[in-house]
């Protein structure tokens, strides 16, 4: 019988499925042990909580997708932090891009995350692999969830300065946040107690704005899917691919405007193999684990 766990391990929350000889028997959510966003021992608590949900005992493969995998080093201190979960266990851990063009079905293409966070990453039939954005929230995310909440607070906070009343975007960022007035945004924004998922959360109100026709939204809206576009471009030029690129991560999936942006700013550099994915990244996990070969004896 082999048995394999397969993560999907991003910035605000794990996703873990256990897998009995091809068949997925357990699915668990527990928070972040992405190391890069929350702290080691958050990490390994988590993961403990996972790995127990699912009753790892005589696990043979461990195969994690995690944002943040940018050098070996990164892959190595998840991989240190998930052994002692399934000692036993041969365990890879990649950039969790790589998920979404297994679950694609692809094996060479251009994955696109478009999620909490935002990323592009491609290999091509020689094995050669590039990258674009995944830089974090700090420094990139752009077309990302978090970067459209962000670009709703910056919006109202504009307005306020103007000294226009709240629109019908505000009233609902408002109400999503439980505020009273724009001006309580700046230290809600800052609170720790709201972080990346909090505000990647918001990104609904834009998205429903936008398709009730809040010209402001839609300009958030068709920005997101003209960065993510151009992230995949640039992934695709270097590795000289005309596809497939692959669209996923929740915006990714559920946003028809960002989908159909999307499709038309990668049909302006020539690329018509555009694809949404129609299944979750964690199982690409399994069909990973398959490529990589069977389990040492």
């Amino acid at each position: 019988m082999n048995t394999m766990i397969g993560l999907d391990i991003g910035g605000t929350k794990t996703r873990g499925i256990k897998v009995v000889d091809g068949e997925v028997v357990a699915d668990v959510e527990v928070g972040s042990a992405n190391v890069q966003n929350v702290a080691r021992e958050t990490a390994a608590a988590n993961l403990a909580e996972l790995f127990g949900r699912l009753d790892a005992a005589g696990v043979t493969r461990v195969f994690a997708g995690a944002g943040g995998i940018d050098t070996e080093a990164d892959a190595q201190a998840l991989a240190d932090l998930i052994r002692p979960h399934a000692p036993r266990a041969r365990v890879n851990v990649v950039h969790d891009s790589r998920l979404l063009l297994a679950a694609g079905g692809a094996r060479t293409g251009v994955a696109v995350i478009a999620g909490t966070g935002s990323a592009a990453w491609g290999v091509n039939a020689d094995g050669e692999e590039a990258r674009a954005g995944g830089w974090g929230y700090l420094l990139g995310d752009e077309g990302s969830g978090y970067w459209l909440g962000r670009e709703a607070v910056r919006y109202s906070l504009h307005r306020m300065n103007l000294g226009l009343e709240p629109d019908s975007l505000t009233a609902a960022l408002l109400a999503g946040t439980g505020l009273a007035e724009p001006g309580a945004l700046i230290a809600h924004f800052h609170d720790p107690g709201t972080g990346r998922r909090y505000w990647a959360q918001q990104s609904r109100i834009v998205t429903e704005a936008a398709d009730a026709g809040h010209v402001g939204a839609r300009f958030m809206v068709d920005q997101a899917a003209h960065d993510l576009a151009r992230m995949a471009a640039q992934v695709a030029r270097q590795l000289d691919l005309e596809g497939p690129v692959i669209l996923g991560s929740g915006l990714g999936m559920h946003v028809r405007r960002i989908q159909d942006g999307f499709r038309a700013g990668l049909a302006e550099q020539g690329i018509a193999d555009v694809q949404i994915l129609d299944r979750d990244p964690i199982f690409g996990t399994i069909e990973l684990a398959e490529a990589s070969g069977p389990e040492p004896a």
